[in-house]
């Protein structure tokens, strides 16, 4: 083969190496964009639901049951669950990922940020929108941050551990828990009403929309996600269910 003919096969191979390189790179700085953004929304969603007291999410209602007990913030709260959950999957030999710790951490400091922040509307014409909204955005971060594809929540996580030791599937293994945390929540204090009826219709097509919305291209197919911070089983980009 003439020397030309070798340098020119050369510089193509280098020049499709780059440009793999810089397309892998374009997509890393958007999937770490959507798990953080989406981790922050997810944080900021649960604290308009709060601020609306019209009912919350199960894990938050266990949450605010727990801060209205033990004088914390409803974020440190969250916090804390977030970490003993973590503990969970050690017996579960669960993999916890970059958007596992990250939503630890980040989404109950976002609640806590995003509360401080919001005022205390007492009319019913300003809490309504404030619980839609709060739902809304919740479903758009969950779509952000389980498509960034790090991993799931410590909540997730703990509900496809169930299901892989217990051989149930991940709905039945997320109802379980989420009716014991919902009534362990309700008798420490915390706030369940219209809010968690709409939540728990509301989520699972939200999600689906958003997942669909926010869905990076070149994702591996069949990934297997519960929402996070949330809860919802996603298949493909699509969820079959929902939360934390």
């Amino acid at each position: 083969m003439p020397q030309s003919a070798t340098r020119q096969s050369n510089d193509t191979r280098r020049g499709r190496s780059l440009s793999h390189s810089r397309g892998s790179d374009r997509h890393l700085v958007r999937r770490l964009t959507q798990l953080y953004v989406g981790l922050v929304l997810y944080g900021a969603s649960a604290a308009l639901m709060v601020r609306a007291g019209l009912g919350l999410d199960p894990w938050d209602v266990l949450h605010q049951g727990v801060a209205e007990r033990t004088g914390l913030s409803i974020g440190t709260v969250a916090i804390i669950a977030g970490a003993a959950v973590l503990l969970l999957w050690w017996p579960l030999r669960e993999r916890p990922g970059l958007g596992t710790v990250s939503n630890v951490f980040l989404v109950g400091l976002s609640m806590d940020a995003t509360l401080w922040l919001l005022p205390h509307p007492e009319a019913l014409a300003y809490r309504i929108p404030l619980l839609v909204g709060g739902v809304v955005l919740n479903g758009a971060a969950t779509g952000l941050y389980i498509s960034a594809r790090f991993g799931p929540g410590p909540r997730d996580g703990l509900m496809t551990g169930l299901h892989k030791v217990t051989g149930r599937s991940i709905r039945l293994a997320r109802t379980a828990v989420e009716i014991v945390v919902l009534v362990v929540g309700i008798l420490l204090g915390g706030s369940a009403g219209a809010g968690t009826v709409l939540y728990a219709l509301a989520i699972g097509p939200l999600a689906q929309f958003f997942l669909r919305l926010f869905a990076v291209p070149g994702g591996a197919g069949g990934s297997h996600v519960v929402a996070g911070g949330g809860r919802q089983e996603a298949r493909g980009g699509a969820p079959a269910d929902r939360r934390r």
